[in-house]
């Protein structure tokens, strides 16, 4: 059991983050945030809630992380599960459906650092600027298929393997207008790209074959790379105005994103060393591939072949073979092929209810692809948070994307004059320590006004009347009729 639990952890520390941008208050909140994010977090939530914040004080990041690790199948229970010395016919059915389901074992990442004092709020407008970090893992599931049955009814095994890695400066401006009932925000995107390595799915694939006598396969990965990309995203954002404690909201994040590699890019000249070419060895960095700098004008071919493993040739030396090679990427023109990579987009539907001490928010939130921390199915999420305590609000939210994919969350913040501290964490993909399939850590510190972050006075705040000043009288209701109807 205890060399589950190590290997386990080992797994965990391999594993990834995931999820899109977040916060300390929307991790607590299990993302349950579409109508109710503040300031500059409304980005890459709902951009048309900034317009709510027009009679606010400012609010600017002093400074935040997120960070998390997850999976979508591994835990301490899975793993006791799987302990002892056989599993039956349902156990092995029980484990391939789930992976099955889910695309293959996935492992997924999305860090995110804030940059210290670049994203503010005020007005109808904030600027953003934050660092991310997202990857991808896919192993396929005829792997763990072919592990536990065999060849046994599985003629043919996609073995195709997912990769992808991306890093990531988006720098943005939003706005909203409000109307009467109603308010419309955009956020406008740059996104400088930092660097990338994947697999180019269209070019990829590999698979397994089995037959009664034999067993052979073959396999073949295109892998891209680029340093210095640029593109641009949008943001699109509606929410109604809050009436009896009710709002509405929909958004749609990073529509029409996306990010173009292998262009000039002042990144590459950073990197390039002095003799101002990039792709060798004066660099100050570039990707390797067994010792070899890879640069703009080349790609990574990976191939092998299973040939004809069968009992009478279990001894040959040449059953499996694979070779990588570097191959050039360069168009007709002699130049480097240019590509693109589409920012994964996600759809978001909301609602939330708020009183004195209470704001209870659920979300129903969906992606177009399984791709970084985007999934093509719908997730449920709820939190709720207690404002009993002012300056301590506790959050507590639950979200269900699947009975594989729960997840438990919570947090606190601190707000104390002009110094907002919120704290969150979550289970990943489970509702405790023994089926989290990974956690989510969040701490972010935020500034505002010395009076807090609460509405400015206006001009009619519904208090008592003015004092009024030493001989001087209200009017009367006598003296406030026209003078012709005056008796």
């Amino acid at each position: 059991m205890k060399r589950f639990d190590l290997i386990f952890v080992l797994l965990l520390v391999m594993a990834v983050l995931n999820g899109q941008k977040r916060d300390p208050r929307a991790v607590s909140l299990a993302s349950a945030y579409t109508t109710i994010a503040d300031g500059f977090y409304s980005v890459g939530y709902n951009p048309a809630l900034i317009a709510y914040q027009i009679d606010k004080p400012f609010m600017m990041q002093v400074g935040g992380i997120d960070f998390g690790i997850g999976n979508n199948y591994l835990s301490m229970a899975a793993m006791r599960a799987l302990s002892g010395d056989t599993l039956d016919n349902d156990e092995k059915s029980l484990i391939i459906n789930r992976l099955d389901r889910s695309g293959g074992l996935s492992f997924e990442m999305n860090g995110q650092f804030a940059i210290p004092g670049l994203n503010y709020a005020s007005g109808n407008m904030a600027i953003t600027s934050n660092i991310l970090y997202m990857s991808s893992y896919d192993i396929p599931a005829g792997l763990a298929r072919l592990m536990l049955e065999g060849n046994v009814n599985n003629p043919q095994i996609d073995m195709t393997v997912g990769y992808e890695i991306m890093g990531v400066h988006e720098l943005g401006f939003s706005f909203a207008v409000p109307f009467e009932s109603f308010a419309l925000g955009l956020s406008l995107k740059y996104l400088q790209g930092l660097f990338y390595m994947g697999i180019d799915p269209d070019s990829s694939k590999a698979n397994f074959i089995t037959t009664p006598t034999a067993v052979y396969g073959s396999g073949s990965y295109f892998l891209r790379q680029g340093f210095g990309g640029s593109g641009y995203g949008l943001d699109v954002g509606v929410a109604t105005k809050e009436s009896n404690g009710m709002r509405f909201g929909v958004s749609l994040i990073n529509a029409f994103g996306t990010i173009g590699w292998n262009k000039p890019s002042f990144i590459k000249d950073l990197l390039a060393g002095k003799d101002g070419k990039f792709g060798n060895s004066d660099d100050i960095y570039h990707m390797k591939w067994k010792g070899e700098a890879l640069s703009d004008s080349v790609a990574v071919l990976y191939t092998y072949t299973i040939d004809s493993l069968r009992a009478d040739n279990l001894s040959s030396g040449s059953l499996f073979k694979s070779s990588s090679t570097i191959v050039k990427n360069l168009d007709a023109k002699g130049k480097p092929k240019q590509f693109k990579i589409r920012y994964p987009a996600i759809l978001r539907l909301g609602m939330s209810y708020k009183n004195k001490d209470l704001l209870i928010s659920s979300d129903l939130s969906s992606g177009f692809e399984n791709r970084l921390f985007a999934h093509s199915r719908w997730r449920w999420a709820v939190g709720a948070e207690l404002h009993r305590f002012p300056n301590a609000p506790l959050r507590l939210g639950f979200a269900w994307e699947g009975m594989d994919r729960t997840e438990l969350a919570m947090g606190a913040g601190f707000h104390g004059g002009p110094v907002l501290i919120d704290f969150g964490f979550s289970f990943r993909h489970g509702m405790w320590i023994h089926s989290m399939k990974g956690l989510n850590l969040s701490l972010g510190f935020t500034i505002t006004s010395f009076k807090g972050r609460k509405e400015k006075d206006g001009g009619d705040s519904g208090g008592p009347s003015p004092v009024p000043e030493k001989g001087k009288s209200l009017p009367g209701e006598d003296q406030k009729k026209p003078a012709a109807d005056r008796k």
